[in-house]
């Protein structure tokens, strides 16, 4: 059931789910044009998809908060539920296909999205993410551990500037901090646990026949350039874009740079 609310003036749509309800943006007019379906890394929120949400304001676009972060609620179980949740979304959005945006955590899910359902997927933007299996399962499995032990605090301060480089604006620094803050710690744990046992989908990248780009953030410590080399290198026609000046959250950080990058690919699609 979708459903909105108003706190504000900022309107808020949700969408009951069985095991959770998700909140979404759902902006700009309708056109012949594959939307644009954002897809937030952890652990953050819709918000960290404004700008762009402002910028490409010409189509529509759909940002949602994933289960367990930001306004949605509940938690996974399986890793599978997060491009789930997307589809159902799609789904009774009446959305048959979208160009996908997925930023680390959010990356993944857009794999698993394009890998087991290509048939939705128009287009994919990868950004400062990897397609191989988790490099540290256990150490996965402890940090989620940790954050339901001592809250996001500790993570967050601990991780602001590996997210974004010393140096960058204050807004955008504050804006990181306050969304790793602001999230729930039992669904980020959740999604940490799961995210520990996604499948490697590095041999299934050369299947997918879709207009791709992928983005990193040259000074990326979380997921370097090496690891956004080799999705590009694995997708047919993938275009790889290095920006320079930017961490683990370019389209923060470098946002002109990024927003180019999915301009083009936009221009690649039908």
């Amino acid at each position: 059931m979708i459903g909105a609310s108003t706190p504000g003036r900022t309107p808020v749509r949700t969408l009951a789910l069985p095991a959770a309800t998700l909140a979404y943006d759902d902006l700009g007019p309708a056109t012949d044009a594959a939307p644009l379906l954002l897809v937030h890394g952890h652990p953050f929120d819709r918000s960290m998809w404004r700008g762009q949400l402002s910028r490409f304001a010409s189509r529509r676009v759909i940002a949602p908060d994933l289960r367990g972060y930001g306004a949605s609620t509940g938690s996974v179980e399986r890793w599978s539920d997060l491009a789930d949740d997307l589809v159902d979304l799609l789904d009774a959005l009446r959305v048959p296909r979208a160009v996908v945006v997925g930023l680390s955590m959010g990356g993944q899910i857009a794999l698993d999205l394009a890998v087991r359902h290509p048939a939705r997927v128009a287009g994919l933007l990868l950004a400062d993410t990897m397609a191989g299996a988790d490099p540290d399962a256990p150490g996965r499995r402890a940090a989620a551990d940790r954050l339901l032990r001592e809250g996001m605090d500790p993570y967050a301060v601990e991780n602001l500037y590996r997210m974004v480089r010393p140096g960058s604006p204050a807004a955008v620094a504050e804006h990181v901090l306050a969304m790793m803050r602001e999230t729930d710690p039992t669904g980020a744990a959740a999604a940490q646990r799961a995210r520990a046992d996604r499948p490697d989908l590095l041999a299934a990248l050369g299947r997918l026949d879709l207009p791709t780009t992928v983005v990193v953030g040259a000074d990326d410590a979380f997921t370097p350039v090496s690891d956004a080399r080799a999705i590009a290198d694995a997708i047919p026609g993938a275009e790889l874009v290095v920006v320079a000046g930017a961490a683990h959250m370019p389209n923060l950080e470098q946002p002109a740079a990024f927003d180019a990058a999915l301009t083009r690919l936009l221009t690649r699609i039908p």
